[in-house]
């Protein structure tokens, strides 16, 4: 997110990914909310808000856990987030760090 203006920079360009806007954009990948070209680049808070009440009501619908989610959906996000955990840690992201670390 760019300080100046609040526009998210996108997935793509996000410092690692793993990021509060970063897991927005992989939710929405997962419940198909967006095509997985979509990275939200340019987009600006109020639409990423919006993106985020929209995952919020996927999520509530399993209660908010990944062991919750129906088995393709289970097998995608453990696919997915794998892949982006290693795609951060390539971009020099420490799980045991602070975002601000």
């Amino acid at each position: 997110m760019k300080n100046n203006n609040m526009i998210y920079c996108g997935f793509n360009e996000d410092t690692h990914g793993i990021t509060m806007l970063g897991r927005i954009v992989m939710d929405a990948w997962l419940f198909n909310l967006l095509p997985r070209d979509e990275d939200c680049a340019g987009w600006d808070l109020a639409r990423m808000q919006n993106l985020m009440r929209q995952i919020e009501v996927k999520w509530d619908a399993y209660g908010n856990l990944p062991s919750r989610l129906p088995d393709d959906l289970r097998q995608s996000h453990a696919e997915l987030y794998a892949w982006a955990t290693e795609r951060a840690r390539t971009r020099g992201w420490n799980p045991e760090l602070d975002e601000d670390e």
